[in-house]
């Protein structure tokens, strides 16, 4: 795989400083039932890195010492932690609202065939990936077969009251770019993917995130190799808005890797580029780290360019 951070470290982008923590977003462990060509954290069936236990408790901590309102756990596949349910619970019964990553596919593999049951149970938020509505531009990114367990892992979790306005249980959908281009307009998007999604399986959706790809890990060398790297960052910096920075998701996020590790966000741990002083969740129990400057690179103006793109979607 090429390294993209050398092509990324001198960078003009501009300062951002830190507001309070309100959200942990925790890579749980790189282990996935998927492996994406365009996924930034090159996660898949091989990887074995997990988060320890002592880690799942520290965070517990440090949610209640800074006084987080949000849990977002990713992955990899984040259920296939044996913690991920104990995680859930415990940060539930602390008031905390949950994110889960979740790729749909996971609902069908063994051990998971009651993991909608539980997220509705416990009121978790599913972010679901979801990058078209058409078969064969999912099956083309994410493996043959993955478009129709996806939708059938859709319909699962809408029987269950995902998706639906009268049950709170929040559905939302990711779409990623199939190359080397921007998003669409979020708004746009967001009413193709729920004509179609309606009118052919039946689907019910809250909101579309549609999020640029970051030229990173698996895209980013993919950039590389077809030699479209440089064309892609120029894209990005020519289609800057200084507008999204208020928005963008280091301001309050903290990004937790499966050792502990914070970084200023997720793309931020796959390049390796820690916080200054490379702080552990530990140090989060005695401190804040609003005021601090986020570490920024050229990938920054992945987040920045067009209409902007956060974990949250368009900015």
């Amino acid at each position: 795989m090429h390294e993209t951070l050398p092509l990324l470290e001198i960078s003009d982008f501009p300062a951002i400083r830190r507001e309070a923590i309100e959200t942990l977003q925790i890579n749980i462990g790189y282990r996935c039932n998927q492996s994406c060509v365009h996924c930034h954290v090159n996660a898949g069936p091989n990887r074995t890195e997990m988060m320890s236990d002592d880690n799942l408790e520290l965070l517990l901590g440090v949610i209640k010492a800074r006084g987080v309102r949000t849990l977002d756990i990713t992955g990899g596949a984040p259920e296939l932690h044996n913690g991920f349910r104990s995680l859930v619970k415990a940060a539930r019964a602390l008031g905390v609202h949950v994110i889960d990553r979740c790729n749909l596919t996971i609902l069908f593999e063994p051990g998971q065939q009651d993991t909608a049951e539980f997220l509705a149970q416990n009121h978790v938020e599913v972010v679901a990936s979801l990058p078209c509505y058409s078969m064969e531009n999912v099956d083309k990114q994410r493996g043959k077969g993955v478009f129709d367990k996806s939708i059938a892992g859709l319909q699962k979790l809408n029987a269950l009251g995902y998706g639906k306005s009268e049950t709170g249980l929040q559905l939302n959908l990711v779409y990623n770019p199939q190359g080397a281009f921007l998003p669409p307009e979020q708004g746009a998007l967001e009413a193709d993917y729920r004509r179609e999604l309606a009118a052919h399986f039946g689907i019910e959706f809250n909101h579309l995130f549609a999020l640029a790809n970051m030229p990173i890990k698996r895209f980013g060398s993919m950039l590389i190799s077809k030699g479209q790297f440089k064309d892609y960052m120029t894209l990005l910096r020519e289609s800057y808005s200084a507008s999204n920075l208020e928005g963008v998701m280091c301001r309050s996020l903290v990004s937790v890797d499966w050792q502990g590790n914070l970084y200023d966000c997720d793309f931020n741990q796959q390049l390796n580029i820690p916080v200054p002083g490379r702080l552990h969740l530990r140090d989060l129990l005695e401190a804040d780290l609003k005021d601090s400057a986020v570490c920024v690179a050229d990938h920054c103006y992945g987040c920045t360019a067009g209409q902007g793109s956060s974990c949250g979607g368009a900015l």
